[in-house]
């Protein structure tokens, strides 16, 4: 049977805005030899998928310095300290797109982005009946530009590699499961 490791020391490396990353010696439970590992201690993510009373889905379109390209996604962000998730979504939403619904988010699923490295989770959520509210609210390092899609076309923008986002990916899969409406 797998064991948990046993903690015996966490020093932080460096406090780097989003997260901060750590070296943690841990003991393996099999073994008995000491292990050092790299884990990025992150706030919770959120995404959120809104839908318009067109079944239009809103996409932001943006740079990404990891890739050092342009990426086709759903708004999404950190949660803030306290903050509850489906509220961030909303937020996160509202800010990037400018389009916000009457209703409240509905959680789809949350998953852990990468939990070899990364402790956090992200959420994910659809925001049903979506209207253009206000102008976008950026933060001084985002440039984002809005497009709405189809519903019905989003597997063929997924199967084309348009959107290739893996937390986007995996925000549509728990929407294709709950809602059976994309075709996989």
């Amino acid at each position: 049977m797998i064991k948990s490791w046993l903690t015996k020391k966490e020093e932080l490396l460096a406090n780097l805005r989003i997260f901060n990353a750590k070296m943690i010696t841990r003991e393996n439970p099999l073994s008995g030899v000491d292990g050092k590992f790299t884990v990025l201690d992150s706030p919770q993510w959120v995404n959120i998928i809104p839908i318009t009373k067109q079944n239009e889905v809103v996409l932001v379109k943006q740079y990404r310095h990891g890739t050092d390209e342009i990426t086709l996604e759903i708004p999404g962000g950190l949660i803030e300290k306290d903050e509850d998730p489906r509220l961030a979504g909303e937020r996160e939403c509202l800010e990037e797109t400018g389009f916000a619904s009457e209703c409240d988010a509905i959680l789809l699923g949350k998953n852990r982005p990468n939990p070899a490295f990364l402790n956090n989770y992200c959420y994910s959520y659809v925001w049903f009946d979506c209207e253009l509210k206000q102008k976008q609210n950026l933060d001084i390092h985002e440039d984002i530009e809005v497009v709405t899609v189809p519903l019905k076309e989003i597997t063929d923008y997924i199967i084309d590699g348009k959107i290739d986002h893996s937390l986007v990916l995996t925000a549509f899969f728990f929407y294709g499961m709950q809602y059976k409406n994309l075709e996989f």
